[in-house]
C-alpha cells in the first residue's frame, strides 16, 4: 500500500520544474550555452561575509571547498573564448539561514562577453517576466500558499520591463534621510541603515534595480568613470533577488582586492581562504569586457508565487531533512 500523496510537495516540484524549464528556454532562445563547473573548488570566494564548507579527505587532508558561486570558473570560460553562458547549479554558504536563506540553494548565473551591465540588466528584467508568465500559464497554482489568489488572478504586470532604477545614494537619501557621504567609513552603521531602513522599502510595488554601489563594495566589479562600482542588485518586496556586475578584467587590480579581502577576513577572525591563482592567470591571459549576474532561483520562485519563505518552495529545506 503506497503512502498518500502530499499535494504541497507535488506542487513545489511542479512549480520548480516550470521555473527551470523556462529559464533554460529563455537562455537557449538567446544563443546562450548551458555549462557545468565543479562544485568542489580550490577557493570559495573571499568576501568577508562568506562562510564556506571545507571538504576533507578520509585522511583529514583538505580537498577544497564547496562552491559558494560558480563565478570564478565561469569567468575562466569567458577567457577561453565562450561568449554567452549560463548555469543552474547548487551553491553552498555556511552562514546562510533564515526565511530568505538556506545553506544549500539553487543559483542561476550567466555571463555575456562583449557586454555591459546594462545588457545584463535587460536580460534580468526580461527573464523574470518570462518566468512569471510561464508560472501564470502553467496551471500549477500555489496550493501551498493556502490563499484564494493565484498568480494569474493577482496579475504579473509588475514584472514587465523596464524596471525602475535608482542609485544606492538615491535609495539611502529617500528611505533613510541620510547621505551616503555621512555613512562613509562607518561600516556597522551603513549596514544597519541599509538593512533596517532602506532595503525593506525597495520594490514594494514593482522590482527596482539599485546601481552605483560604493567602490568599497565593488568585489569583482569594475569601477565606473564616476568612481562607483559597476554593480547592480534587484529588489522586490524588500528581498534581494540578484547581484550583477560589469565585470573587472584587470588581473592586477583583482589580486589587490583579493589581498584586501584576505586581510579583512583575518581582522575579524574569519577563515582566510586562498586566492584562486588559475582564475587570475586566465584574467591575465585576457578576459573580454563582460557583464554577469547571479540570481537566487529559490527566491525568484518565492517572490513570484507570494510565498513567505524559500523553505515553502523547496522540497527538502534543511529543517525537513
Amino acid at each position: 500500500m503506497s503512502a498518500p500523496a502530499d499535494p504541497a510537495v507535488l506542487q513545489i516540484l511542479a512549480l520548480r520544474a516550470v521555473v527551470l524549464r523556462s529559464v533554460r528556454r529563455f537562455f537557449e532562445d538567446r544563443d546562450f550555452v548551458e555549462v557545468e563547473t565543479p562544485a568542489l573548488v580550490p577557493s570559495p570566494g573571499l568576501d568577508v561575509h562568506l562562510e564556506a564548507f571545507e571538504v576533507r579527505t578520509p585522511k583529514g587532508k583538505s580537498a577544497g571547498w564547496l562552491a559558494t558561486s560558480p563565478e570564478y570558473q565561469m569567468k575562466r570560460l569567458l577567457s577561453a573564448g565562450a561568449k554567452r553562458i549560463f548555469q543552474l547549479c547548487r551553491s553552498y554558504r555556511g552562514e546562510e539561514h533564515g526565511r530568505h536563506h538556506e545553506r544549500e540553494f539553487t543559483m542561476l548565473e550567466w555571463y555575456r562577453a562583449d557586454a555591459t551591465s546594462d545588457d545584463v540588466i535587460r536580460d534580468t528584467e526580461e527573464l523574470v517576466a518570462f518566468v512569471a508568465d510561464a508560472i501564470a500559464n502553467s496551471g500549477d497554482y500555489p496550493l501551498l500558499l493556502q490563499q484564494e489568489s493565484t498568480p494569474k488572478k493577482r496579475g504579473l504586470s509588475p514584472f514587465a520591463a523596464p524596471w525602475r532604477r535608482v542609485t544606492v545614494e538615491e535609495a539611502i537619501e529617500s528611505h533613510a534621510n541620510v547621505t551616503l557621504r555621512a555613512l562613509a567609513g562607518d561600516d556597522e552603521r551603513s549596514f544597519r541603515v541599509w538593512a533596517e531602513e532602506v532595503q525593506p522599502q525597495l520594490g514594494r510595488e514593482r522590482p527596482v534595480i539599485v546601481t552605483d554601489w560604493p567602490s568599497s563594495m565593488a568585489s569583482l566589479a569594475r569601477l565606473k568613470p564616476n568612481g562607483m562600482a559597476d554593480r547592480f542588485e534587484a529588489f522586490f518586496h524588500g528581498v534581494e533577488l540578484c547581484n550583477g556586475f560589469g565585470e573587472l578584467t584587470d588581473a592586477a587590480e583583482q589580486r589587490r582586492r583579493f589581498q584586501q579581502d584576505q586581510a579583512a577576513r583575518e581582522a575579524v577572525g574569519a577563515p582566510v581562504y586562498p586566492i584562486d591563482e588559475r582564475f587570475l592567470e586566465d584574467l591575465e591571459r585576457g578576459m573580454p569586457q563582460s557583464g554577469g549576474n547571479a540570481l537566487g532561483v529559490d527566491r525568484l520562485l518565492m517572490l513570484l508565487v507570494g510565498a513567505d519563505s524559500i523553505q515553502n518552495v523547496m522540497p527538502f529545506p534543511e529543517e525537513r531533512l
